[in-house]
């Protein structure tokens, strides 16, 4: 008799292929894990920085989708995850650009590139070291998700704009994201509130409780040190800066980077590969739309990591991630930017 096996969630981490600690400029040790197939020769190869209080963890279900096919690498930025937490004066837009070169250097060979995918402060990681020859040299194209480069906290929308006062929308957005108190255990209080803040209405279940998984596990001095960092970021200069080829993905009802952000950075990118609004979707766009997410690396791979002779059709999945409604359920909207590009 055979047992029927449950099957398994796309939210649970994969295990990694391999994993190590790379130690950045200041000795800080960052968890990278690497996925995909053993014999990856000829493979094309992801690297993901995830945001503000995740982890390697945030990525499981685009890892999952890519890993097929794509050497994927992932690592937690410094005090996330399994990375050390590091000393408080390197918590800086340089610090998170040191630690991505040393990411790309420890696991890219010689001469080898890839395309990185940055989701909230993981895109301001790459916009951050967009200037530095060792990642621009390492960058085939790039893939920025619900992120910003500036006016963080002027911009955000978590409380409600009919909250029309200034000075407390400042004031309540700035707590936010400086608030050193203990999250406490997932609660269903605390489930509600985080799905209000950075999901959709329509975030499953299954979606909610990932992310609160991921959340609550960020390191409160982590959660504080970056929220101050991310409270006074000025990255206005740098999108201009990322030459590679860079596609920008936005939710329309993302709270902590509303759209007008993923506008301005893709007016500013030298190089914009398109925009893409996911209608009704929030911030955590490679949980809601990892299908979406993860197409779109892929396309940005077949065109700028392909070895020559490949084929460069469509892709392994079957599809590009230009061909209408994602898999997962979303409907990409393709702003005037993408349509041109």
């Amino acid at each position: 008799m055979t047992i029927p096996q449950s099957p398994v969630s796309p939210y649970a981490p994969p295990a990694p292929r391999h994993s190590r600690m790379v130690p950045s400029y200041d000795g800080t040790r960052l968890h990278v894990e690497e996925h995909g197939p053993e014999d990856r020769a000829g493979l094309p190869t992801v690297v993901l920085a995830h945001g503000w209080t995740c982890s390697t963890v945030f990525w499981a279900p685009v890892i999952r989708l890519l890993s097929e096919d794509h050497r994927v690498i992932a690592y937690d930025q410094r005090g996330h995850g399994a990375s050390d937490l590091g000393l408080p004066h390197a918590y800086s837009p340089a610090g998170l650009a040191d630690d991505l070169s040393a990411v790309l250097e420890a696991t890219l060979a010689e001469g080898e590139r890839a395309v990185v995918v940055g989701h909230s402060m993981g895109g301001m990681t790459l916009m951050a070291a967009a200037d530095r020859p060792e990642v621009r040299e390492r960058t085939a194209a790039a893939l920025l998700c619900s992120t910003g480069c500036q006016n963080l906290v002027p911009r955000s929308t978590v409380l409600p704009p009919s909250v029309r006062s200034r000075a407390v929308r400042k004031a309540f957005h700035t707590l936010l994201l400086h608030s050193a108190l203990p999250l406490g255990p997932m609660s269903p209080v605390t489930k509600a509130a985080l799905k209000y803040g950075v999901l959709s209405p329509t975030a499953t279940p299954e979606q909610v409780e990932a992310t609160a998984r991921v959340v609550h596990a960020c390191p409160t001095r982590a959660r504080s040190g970056w929220g101050h960092v991310l409270s006074r970021l000025d990255l206005s200069a740098h999108p201009e800066r990322l030459t590679a080829p860079t596609a920008v993905i936005v939710g329309t009802a993302d709270k902590l980077t509303p759209p007008v952000h993923a506008r301005e950075i893709a007016e500013a990118l030298p190089n914009c590969a398109g925009l893409t609004e996911l209608p009704g979707l929030g911030h955590m766009t490679p949980t809601e739309a990892p299908r979406t997410v993860a197409d779109q690396a892929r396309e940005l791979a077949r065109k700028h990591l392909a070895a020559p002779g490949a084929p460069t059709g469509r892709t392994a999945a079957g599809r590009t991630a230009a061909d209408g409604a994602a898999a997962d359920g979303t409907a990409p909207r393709k702003t005037a930017t993408e349509e041109s590009a």
